[in-house]
């Protein structure tokens, strides 16, 4: 079963900071273009950063320029989302993604999700 898995989620003060990572099971991401989402309670699913197979190109959602960095590891197969200067409107589920073109990721229709990861930043 492929799959992509979250961690470092929880619970964290405004202005905090966290590092989200995603590895993956069952086959090889390490071709693929990968990237996060998150989803707000009775919001849609957003978009919040993207990185190429190579690592070359790299896209954000202005909401998180300056203070979030992805970043990606191909060896061990993952990716992370540094995650600085948070605010309570950040507080969400946030998603792994996968695909073969970045732009399916920027384009907000990834080939793969995970399950998902809660991040809280109180106030």
């Amino acid at each position: 079963q492929v799959q992509l898995v979250e961690s470092g989620g929880g619970l964290v003060q405004a202005g905090g900071s966290l590092r989200l990572s995603c590895a993956t099971s069952g086959r090889t991401f390490s071709g693929y273009a990968k990237g996060w989402f998150r989803q707000a309670p009775g919001k849609e699913r957003d978009f919040v950063a993207a990185v190429s197979w190579d690592g070359y190109r790299i896209s954000y959602a202005d909401s998180v320029k300056g203070r979030f960095t992805i970043s990606r590891d191909n060896a061990k197969d993952t990716v992370h989302l540094q995650m600085n200067s948070l605010k309570p409107e950040d507080t969400a589920v946030y998603y792994c993604a996968a695909s073969i073109a970045i732009a399916t990721i920027t384009g907000g229709r990834p080939d793969y999700w995970g399950q998902g990861t809660q991040v809280t930043v109180s106030s």
